[in-house]
């Protein structure tokens, strides 16, 4: 799986398209957890969204309460 497709399930599954690359990759991890994409297909799209610029949330925007 590519960029490419992971756009196409995301418009097939949201109802809208989107180039941002943050989201791509919360569907990326959702497909994922929920075993519709394997661990290669996941680090893959994981390595070119980050070429692209994509973050993981920061700590202090993460929805996991800090615990310490």
């Amino acid at each position: 799986m590519d960029i490419r497709d992971l756009k196409s399930k995301f418009l097939h599954s949201r109802d809208y398209s989107t180039e941002d690359v943050n989201a791509l990759m919360d569907f990326a991890k959702k497909a994922y957890i929920h075993n519709e994409i394997t661990i290669k297909e996941y680090r893959q799209l994981v390595r070119e969204l980050e070429s692209l610029g994509a973050k993981l949330p920061a700590e202090e925007d993460s929805l996991i309460e800090n615990t310490k």
